[in-house]
């Protein structure tokens, strides 16, 4: 009997904390901005520095690379995926793109090429999924793969 005098106050909790969950303010953003990142991206790989590379990455992420069979789930593994991959002074550009804006989250998922200093270019397709962290935003899922077709 006891719990039942509870029950009253449980309803009320998970009526509240369905109500603050479904009132969560929206960043507007357009297609034109999360588009814009991709480009925030590929500069930083430009810059041949791999922290500046993890930095447009959430701490809670992961990066399944094109030229990796581990995911990288921590700061630490990205940096070391990047120190190899920007050894090739990648240049990446899109080929396609699908983007779709929700609530303080983004998909941008196509096809893009990279060349290399070397003259080496890989064709691949993408997926980034962004999420806004109040101040900016940052990739939570980033997944990379050769184009399984050779052309």
């Amino acid at each position: 009997m006891r719990y039942l005098s509870m029950l009253p106050l449980a309803c009320f909790i998970l009526v509240t904390n369905t109500y603050a969950a479904t009132t969560e303010t929206c960043h507007p953003a357009s297609e034109k901005e999360i588009s814009a990142l991709f480009d925030r991206w590929n500069a930083s790989l430009q810059t041949g520095d791999p922290d500046k590379v993890v930095a447009n990455y959430a701490k809670k992420s992961v990066l399944l690379a094109t030229v990796s069979n581990k995911p990288r789930l921590t700061p630490e593994e990205k940096k070391d995926y990047f120190e190899h991959f920007l050894e090739g002074k990648p240049v990446g550009t899109i080929d396609s793109s699908h983007i779709e804006v929700k609530c303080n989250s983004a998909v941008d998922a196509g096809l893009y090429t990279f060349k290399f200093a070397n003259g080496k270019e890989v064709k691949a397709r993408y997926s980034f999924t962004y999420k806004w962290f109040g101040q900016e935003w940052l990739i939570t899922s980033h997944h990379s793969s050769a184009m399984p077709e050779k052309h």
